[in-house]
């Protein structure tokens, strides 16, 4: 999508992102590189029998860190820069747990195009579905500056 699209496509969605399964062993290497080991997420015996869930969930920030590929899948960039960077979030939140084995898959929406010095910021609406729930894994408002 090139520039000019995005702007006109500013409040709408512009992409959906191809399902990505959230295995068990995603989950382990994540709480392994974070030191986040929380029973939640890497016990499945514990979680089957103590967790309201029945099963081991994805960490929040694990559903986040997979935006980049989600996005990368969702919609294709076209206009020159030299190079982006994440800004952060304005909004971020946690909906619903991901279970481990769910598929996800992300809904991209070009909430705001604007001129920065030097660039331009792209203010991404992104949703996060979990296959067969109704609510869905994340909903942020991600922000990406492109640099001339």
């Amino acid at each position: 999508m090139r520039l000019d699209e995005m702007r006109a496509a500013v409040g709408s969605e512009i992409g959906v992102s191809d399902w990505h399964t959230v295995t068990q062993e995603m989950i382990d290497r994540f709480a392994e590189i974070t030191g986040d080991r929380y029973w939640i997420h890497t016990d499945p015996e514990r979680a089957r029998a103590e967790s309201p869930f029945g099963t081991t969930i994805a960490h929040g920030f694990l559903t986040t860190s997979l935006l980049s590929k989600l996005m990368h899948d969702a919609v294709e960039v076209e206009w020159p820069s030299r190079f982006r960077v994440n800004y952060g979030f304005n909004r971020l939140r946690f909906p619903a747990p991901v279970p481990s084995g769910s598929r996800i898959r992300a809904h991209i929406a070009a909430n705001e195009v604007r001129d920065i010095n030097g660039g331009v910021e792209i203010v991404w609406g992104v949703v996060v579905e979990i296959e067969g729930k109704a609510k869905p894994a994340l909903v942020a408002e991600w922000l990406i500056r492109a640099y001339d």
